[in-house]
C-alpha cells in the first residue's frame, strides 16, 4: 500500500483587501458588541482567523511524507530548491496554483493518505482553494468518515471520533515523546507574521517540521490502536 502523509500552511489577506461586504460579513459578531476594548479585541480576533477559510487565506506550503520511503517533499510558495542537512526532505518553490497541481498529483498515484485534523481543516481547505483556482481534486477525502480506505485522521483516530477530548498536535506530541514542531519556536497561529516578514522558507521547514511529528504519531496509531 502507498501511503501519504500531509500538512498544509495558510495566511490569511490582508483585512484591506476583502470587499466592503466581506469585511462587514467578517466582523458582524464583533460589531454589536458595547464595551469598546472587548470590541476591539473580538475586532483583532476575526482578523487573525482569516488565516483558516480558503476564501480569505491561501495555501503557501504543502508537507508531503511518504510512509514507504521515509522521504518527504515541501511545496512552498517561492522560487528556491533545496533540500535539509540530513538529505531526506526537500523544499521547492512554487505558485500557488502550481502546488496544488502537484499536490493532487502526488495524491493520485497513491492509495491512503494520512492528515492531522485533515477532515475538518486541510482537506476542505485544498479543495475548495483548488476550485477557486481552476484545479479540479482528484478524490473527496472527506467521504466516508469511519471508512479508513482512502483518509486517515489521526485527530479522529485518537479521540474515537469525538468520544474524548480533542487536543493539538503539540499535545499529542508530548505525551507520546515526539518532538513537537512546536519545541523550535514556531506555531500555527505566528506563520502569518513570517510571511508578512518574508520567512517563506522558515514556513516551509515548519510544514516540513509538522508532517514528520505526523508521522511519528501516525506510527504510535498504526501499532497500538490500529484495532
Amino acid at each position: 500500500m502507498k501511503r501519504l502523509i500531509f500538512d498544509i500552511e495558510t495566511v490569511g489577506y490582508e483585512f484591506d483587501t476583502l470587499s466592503p461586504s466581506q469585511q462587514e460579513y467578517i466582523l458582524r459578531y464583533a460589531e454589536r458588541e458595547k464595551d469598546e476594548q472587548i470590541k476591539q479585541e473580538k475586532i483583532d480576533e476575526s482578523k487573525r482567523y482569516l488565516s483558516l477559510y480558503p476564501f480569505t487565506a491561501k495555501v503557501v506550503a504543502i508537507g508531503m511524507l511518504n510512509v514507504e520511503s521515509g522521504g518527504s517533499l515541501v511545496l512552498y510558495e517561492g522560487k528556491d530548491n533545496w533540500k535539509a542537512e540530513d538529505k531526506n526532505i526537500e523544499y521547492k518553490g512554487f505558485k500557488e496554483k502550481e502546488m496544488l497541481e502537484l499536490f493532487w498529483n502526488y495524491v493520485s498515484k497513491v492509495d491512503q493518505v494520512i492528515t492531522f485534523n485533515g477532515r475538518n481543516f486541510d482537506v476542505p481547505f485544498l479543495m475548495l482553494r483548488s476550485a477557486m483556482l481552476q484545479v479540479k481534486p482528484c478524490i473527496n477525502l472527506i467521504q466516508s468518515r469511519y471508512a479508513l480506505t482512502h483518509h486517515v485522521d489521526l485527530l479522529d483516530q485518537f479521540t474515537f471520533y469525538g468520544l474524548v477530548r480533542k487536543f493539538n498536535l503539540d499535545f499529542y506530541c508530548n505525551a507520546f515523546g515526539i518532538e513537537s514542531p512546536k519545541s523550535k519556536g514556531i506555531t500555527g497561529m505566528e506563520v502569518k507574521e513570517l510571511y508578512k516578514a518574508g520567512r517563506v522558507k522558515d514556513i516551509a521547514i515548519y510544514c516540513g517540521d509538522d508532517i514528520k511529528a505526523t508521522y511519528e504519531l501516525y506510527k504510535v496509531w498504526n501499532e497500538y490502536l490500529n484495532i
